[in-house]
């Protein structure tokens, strides 16, 4: 089903004829190194496609984003504490320190969990913003940004504003994108633009900005390592031979370099420590490469996962070499044992979402010279019909919940957190439970309740609905965690308590 001739796009679309309701671009085909598109200008052989629309959008966007995250950042609903984690690595940039990030373990380098220094590059925003809630409206202007190269795209490809200014909207609500959303900061929030930049290069036929934009992946996360080298397969298969093989090889030789040397030569554990995840069950157990291989293939969620994948595109995705860019994110979540990686929650489908909905623009592009009619007339339809999709979907995902007034009533429970966080002096070494780790991170060092058995910090914080058994004792509580220190309770609520340290 893939289309992989070695067409550019604007060869491609000149032979096609005009669909209906969305108007063919002109058929000359683009002088290699042009420009591409500004104000209302566009590259040779594209339909133009003014910036303002699609700026509009993403603002709309980039407001709903932030606006779900700082409501739940706010009333204490963080689902995780990764924002904790994040919000401590970055703070350790932005004062020109080593990544420690005391949450995942006392003195723990962060760079040998997850290899993420892209995430340095908020340094800047966080002197001016010394919050985790500036992390978090980093990623809702990356997501946010992330739309305008898909609608333009659309829209330059397809020749209809409609149908960039539908797909940029589909995009922007998709169901990958809000549960990233939900999720708090991640830094795989810098890969959906710079994915979204370079399906749009492989599409607009710009072999070396594709590889330039793919090669920042590296720094974004470990597993980027083989997207990139499967850019460089798109590239070989479109017939860019000797660019595409050298960029695949770079991509494999990162993804070795940054599992095998740099992540183990970081970690305090001396190894990579995610191989677990595909090693062994949820229960610890050592399993085999062939039980692993069985039971993905043999998963519904995973499948089922994959089918909302390719049905918010029409699977017109498949029509397009660039739905190869799922495979190695969707290979790696396959054989993981941990069911988080399965589903459709959480943020691992974030960087799934421009591919797809780019690889959709490519394939809507293709088949229009299908000699199956039925096949063009779905190519016709299918825009609209992903958009008509997105925004039925839109009401039973995360961003619903901004349109119903409870999200905003702050209960008794945010009440008892502020007055357990003032209690809690700046500058003092503190142990706290997920629900309060982002919040204390900006001027605290923090430890996870957890992992910190090692060290005795000046206050420990407890959410006491995870203590249920010493809600009535929060002191017997530290005495068991902490037996080498004494800690006096200071404040105390339904459902908070603060000791300090004697």
């Amino acid at each position: 089903m893939l289309d992989v001739g070695n067409k550019s796009p604007e060869e491609a679309v000149g032979a096609d004829a005009p669909a209906v309701g969305i108007p063919a671009p002109a058929s000359a085909p683009e002088a290699p190194g042009a420009p591409g598109a500004a104000g209302t200008g566009a590259p040779a052989g594209l339909a133009p496609a003014p910036l303002r629309p699609y700026l509009i959008v993403a603002g709309v966007l980039c407001a709903l984003y932030f606006l779900y995250s700082w409501v739940q950042y706010a009333h204490f609903r963080t689902p995780s504490w990764d924002l904790g984690i994040f919000g401590q690595s970055v703070r350790a940039y932005a004062e020109f320190r080593a990544p420690i990030v005391d949450i995942k373990g006392p003195g723990f380098p962060i760079l040998g969990d997850h290899f993420s220094p892209v995430t340095a590059l908020l340094a800047p925003l966080y002197w001016i913003w010394p919050s985790p809630v500036a992390l978090l409206f980093a990623q809702a202007a990356l997501f946010a940004a992330s739309s305008v190269v898909v609608g333009r795209t659309a829209q330059q490809v397809l020749g209809s504003r409609a149908a960039g200014l539908g797909l940029a909207i589909a995009y922007g609500l998709s169901w990958g994108l809000q549960e990233a959303v939900k999720s708090d900061f991640h830094e795989i929030a810098f890969a959906v633009p710079l994915l979204a930049l370079t399906c749009r290069a492989l599409i607009l036929g710009r072999w070396s900005l594709a590889a330039s934009w793919a090669i920042p992946l590296i720094l974004v996360k470990e597993d980027m390592g083989l997207t990139v080298a499967m850019v460089g397969a798109v590239l070989f298969l479109k017939g860019s031979r000797r660019l595409g093989a050298a960029l695949a090889a770079f991509g494999v030789a990162a993804f070795a370099l940054t599992v095998l040397v740099l992540i183990p030569a970081a970690s305090s554990l001396g190894q990579y420590d995610y191989w677990s995840k595909i090693e062994k069950t949820g229960e610890g157990a050592d399993t085999s490469f062939g039980q692993i291989v069985g039971d993905a293939l043999a998963s519904g969620d995973r499948w089922e996962m994959v089918f909302h994948l390719l049905a918010i595109t029409g699977f017109l995705a498949l029509r397009s070499p660039l739905v190869l860019l799922v495979l190695p994110t969707l290979g790696w979540r396959f054989l993981s044992q941990d069911p988080n990686h399965w589903g459709m929650l959480w943020h691992y489908s974030a960087i799934l979402m421009p591919i797809v909905f780019l690889a959709l623009v490519d394939g809507a592009r293709a088949v229009r010279t299908s000699p199956r009619a039925w096949l063009v007339s779905y190519g016709r339809v299918v825009v609209p019909v992903a958009t008509a999709v997105a925004l039925a979907l839109a009401a039973h995902l995360p961003l619903r919940e901004l349109t119903k007034p409870e999200t905003y009533r702050a209960d008794a429970r945010v009440a008892q957190a502020r007055a357990a966080l003032a209690a809690v002096p700046e500058g003092a070494s503190v142990e706290t439970d997920v629900s309060l780790l982002a919040h204390l991170t900006a001027d605290h060092r923090v430890y996870w309740a957890g992992t910190s058995q090692d060290v005795d910090p000046d206050y420990l914080v407890y959410d006491l609905r995870g203590w249920s058994q010493h809600a009535s004792d929060p002191e017997l509580l530290a005495s068991q965690l902490h037996p080498r220190a004494r800690y006096e309770l200071t404040h105390r609520s339904d459902g908070f308590a603060v000791l300090k340290r004697r």
